[in-house]
């Protein structure tokens, strides 16, 4: 007799309180599918910007498109079997804040038969992307500003292609059976950005591109997670989909207006080519602080250096994965209320700064003006959690730093736990207080949330691990 499956969407309240912050935690309502059969869909779309559209928003150095290296895609499944289908997309652009998320897990949802809250939208972060924000850009448009963030139709375009996608894939959905779990060691690749020099100095220098000096070359990786870890989903002995996620910075050089999906997306597109019959998703790990600053020096020569040790990895990984039938899943999400940055970062400034000469501070301008719109229109970030039974895939908001992935994998020691990055990415870069204490400087331009974030996001964790308080 072929074994139950059962997917739950259980209930649980929750209140918690951080930094003066108030945060409801709550899951989706009660329903029970009893005897269901999982089953996978799996789609992919172009979503490649044309030459002349922005990159990173055109707030820091890279100009518009001027070539495209190779495309950039979406790639994502739908897990079928309940009262409500999960969708997971992962995509080659650098950011999706605010209201384009929204419009992105809108209209995928509406495509799948789902709740937004179902829908879990990921960027690979690549530099040489774009960054979706509707807002922001029509702020930008409205105030006569130089500077431009994102085309509305191009975004809009980008949506439906893959929507569409989505709609066919599920005419060709296939039973999901069993899970396999494997991971495997990335050597020489990440490094974390804070290092200690030989008399002993703290620095947060080190970038994607800084490995040509001696001493964040020599300094100790610091603290990084060297694993690259794999799910694979199969129908009986088939494998249908692996999704794979490690956490580093996704560039080797950068900043040419060349468009592309850089080392990791073109590791996967290697592992694609040796498993045409299964697909391919990267996701990023929670890499807000790691990058491959002391393995690069942003030389082209060392791009595919860095492409043979994470295809390295991703071949290990899914070679004889640890396999399980899989008998439930749960879905559960946290929403969370992140306190705004004040300061340089209050409304007046940032409205002041759209009058800047520099269109570089006009994007960042617009950008911290639709997140504050968010955050007074009572938006929360989404922290949601796919639990399979003996792994689970986390999405975590912004550029979380690695070690709230590595707490993720504490605090559920019994289980598989995959910590993804880059889900709403509006926040920016979400430190430990640590961070704040010891001076990180990358914290005066890429975050857009004030200190007192740490209780709120390891509560959270918790909560959607259904781990014990650690």
């Amino acid at each position: 007799m072929p074994a139950t499956n059962m997917m739950t969407f259980a209930p649980h309240r929750l209140v918690v309180s951080a930094a003066a912050i108030l945060t409801v935690l709550f899951l989706l309502p009660t329903s029970q599918s009893a005897l269901a059969e999982f089953r996978l869909a799996t789609f992919s779309a172009d979503v490649t910007p044309p030459i002349g559209h922005p990159l990173l928003a055109g707030v820091t150095s890279p100009p518009p498109v001027v070539r495209v290296d190779d495309p950039l895609s979406a790639h994502g499944f739908v897990l079928l079997g309940g009262e409500k289908p999960i969708v997971f997309v992962a995509i080659d652009w650098c950011e999706i804040r605010n209201d384009a998320y929204d419009r992105w897990r809108d209209v995928l949802a509406e495509a799948a038969g789902t709740d937004r809250p179902c829908v879990l939208v990921h960027c690979v972060h690549q530099h040489d992307a774009p960054i979706g924000d509707l807002t922001a850009e029509q702020i930008l448009r409205d105030h006569g500003a130089k500077a431009s963030i994102c085309d509305p139709k191009y975004h809009e375009e980008c949506v439906q292609r893959t929507a569409e996608a989505l709609r066919d894939s599920l005419k060709k959905s296939r039973p999901l059976t069993h899970i396999g779990l494997g991971e495997a060691a990335v050597k020489d690749v990440a490094s974390n950005r804070r290092y200690v020099d030989s008399k002993g100095n703290v620095h947060f220098d080190r970038s994607s591109m800084s490995g040509g000096r001696e001493e964040q070359r020599t300094a100790e990786d610091g603290v990084i997670d060297p694993m690259l870890k794999a799910i694979t989903f199969y129908d009986e002995d088939e494998p249908i989909c692996v999704l794979g996620s490690y956490a580093v910075h996704p560039m080797s050089y950068w900043g040419n207006g060349w468009v592309t999906s850089d080392f990791p997306g073109l590791a996967r597109e290697r592992m694609q080519t040796d498993t045409p019959d299964t697909l391919q998703i990267y996701a990023t790990g929670a890499s807000g602080n790691t990058t491959a600053g002391k393995y690069n020096d942003g030389s082209h020569d060392n791009r595919p250096v860095l492409i043979r040790k994470v295809y390295e990895a991703m071949k290990a990984s899914q070679n004889k994965p640890e396999r399980h039938p899989l008998r439930q899943v749960e879905f559960r999400y946290e929403p969370l209320r992140f306190a705004p940055r004040e300061g340089e970062r209050s409304v007046a400034a940032l409205t002041a700064q759209l009058d800047h000469a520099d269109p570089k501070k006009q994007g960042m301008a617009a950008l911290g003006l639709s997140w504050r719109k968010t955050l007074d229109n009572g938006g929360a970030v989404d922290l949601p959690a796919i639990d399979l039974g003996v792994a689970q895939i986390l999405l975590l908001p912004g550029e979380t730093y690695v070690e709230y992935q590595l707490y993720a994998q504490k605090v559920r020691p019994d289980s598989f736990v995959m910590a993804i990055g880059f889900g709403q990415c509006a926040p920016g870069f979400i430190p430990l207080e640590r961070h704040w204490e010891e001076g990180d400087d990358n914290l005066n331009s890429w975050c857009w949330i004030a200190p007192g974030a740490e209780p709120m996001m390891k509560e959270a964790i918790r909560a959607v691990l259904k781990a014990e308080s650690r």
